[in-house]
């Protein structure tokens, strides 16, 4: 009868998901919809856009309740649009009684400021509480900044890895690739290079030295106590102030200034393809002057592969524009001699490498030189894996602790 029909109507558990897209822009949607052909599903249906005022309005235009929502946001340039579009959206599928919100964001934002620096604040931490009161209860993510980064969060993270995309790029696209060193701009890289090298049976070189991005050393003004000011004579009159110890007697010792060795590379890249290895790549002022000096050791042909492209301010056209492209090899002008004593090109080659997890084709369209590596696989997996129930482990299989 129909009240056992509607009886069993009730009961029947919902099981669907949606995966909608938080993005305005319409570059930024390429992922999402590269990621749900894959899984064989529609985008859902909604409207993110920007009122006069610049306040951000979402419109969701079919029925959430009770599903399993996956929120694809990218990071285009405009980073804190994205994150309210993200906020607002999460926030509106939470209060339309969405079961689940799971927000995969590829590349999360403000990942660099995850430290203290003096006065200023850990705004990744703030991110994460502000995603959590949102709405979202789970996030799908690749190669964060810094892995302790998924302690700020009070929900689960994948943190899927890019570097089985880019090491296949590498043994399928880099000629000659046997003849190539991995090569960590500075020491801090050095983890990451390690584990590409080893995986690829080659090489590892380490550029030391470089100017790193460090604390002032300039005082702050912290001073503990304050110091004394005499104010016995007139009021208006500042006199010199006098530095004392926190007690009588007691002196804290001075910490030594810091001095940064002549830059050296560390390992032989003479005759070699030198490939610069990194989690971002926005400004790439670091990353040319890493190129300029594999350059002067002898190395005929670089790569630069990382993750996120972020490529900001004037990027390609730093690369593009870039000396190296157009410099032979100093001690033999016109050619340069392998190893094994083959003749190859004269021109030294530069060429950028990154996945889509940011989009930038605007900057590929200014620099030919940048070429991108689809990620949307892993990612699309990653979903139907969460969704289904299914262990993530096959995801990380031989991921160790220092990738």
């Amino acid at each position: 009868d129909i009240a056992s029909k509607l009886h069993f109507t009730m009961n029947v558990p919902k099981t669907g998901y949606r995966v909608f897209s938080a993005n305005s822009s319409s570059a930024c949607t390429e992922l999402a919809k590269k990621i749900t052909e894959r899984l064989g599903v529609e985008l859902g249906k909604s409207i993110v856009y920007q009122e006069s005022n610049r306040e951000t309005r979402i419109d969701v235009k079919e029925s959430v309740r009770g599903q399993t929502i996956f929120i694809i946001q990218t990071i285009p340039r405009d980073v804190n649009t994205a994150i309210m579009e993200l906020l607002v959206m999460a926030y509106a599928l939470k209060t339309s009684c969405a079961k689940n919100i799971i927000g995969v964001i590829p590349y999360f934002p403000y990942s660099k400021q995850c430290k203290m620096r003096k006065r200023g604040s850990i705004v990744c931490k703030l991110l994460a509480s502000m995603l959590a009161k949102a709405g979202l209860s789970h996030i799908i993510t690749m190669d964060l900044h810094q892995k302790e980064i998924q302690g700020f969060f009070s929900f689960p993270v994948d943190n899927l890895r890019a570097s089985p995309f880019l090491t296949q790029y590498i043994q399928e696209e880099v000629p000659d690739y046997r003849n190539a060193i991995i090569v960590a701009k500075s020491p801090s890289a050095a983890k990451r290079a390690q584990s590409y090298a080893e995986r690829l049976r080659l090489g590892l070189a380490v550029i030391h030295g470089e100017a790193q991005c460090a604390e002032s050393d300039m005082a702050d003004g912290r001073h503990s106590p304050p110091c004394v000011r005499n104010t016995s004579g007139h009021p208006g009159l500042e006199l010199p102030c006098k530095q004392q110890a926190p007690f009588p007697g007691i002196e804290l010792p001075m910490m030594m200034a810091k001095e940064k060795p002549p830059i050296t590379v560390v390992g032989d890249v003479g005759g070699r393809i030198a490939i610069i290895v990194d989690d971002i790549i926005d400004d790439v002022e670091d990353f040319v002057a890493a190129a300029e000096i594999l350059k002067e050791r002898g190395a005929y042909k670089i790569y630069i592969m990382a993750t996120h492209g972020l490529l900001s301010a004037d990027a390609p056209r730093l690369i593009e524009e870039s000396a190296i492209d157009e410099v032979g090899y100093p001690h033999c002008p016109g050619v340069f001699l392998s190893r094994c004593g083959t003749v190859l090109d004269g021109r030294l080659s530069l060429q950028v490498v990154v996945t889509n997890t940011v989009p930038h084709e605007v900057q590929k369209l200014q620099c030919p030189k940048i070429k991108t590596v689809d990620v949307s696989m892993i990612l699309a997996e990653a979903i139907r894996r969460i969704h289904n129930g299914e262990s993530m482990a096959y995801l990380f299989r031989n991921i160790a602790v220092d990738d």
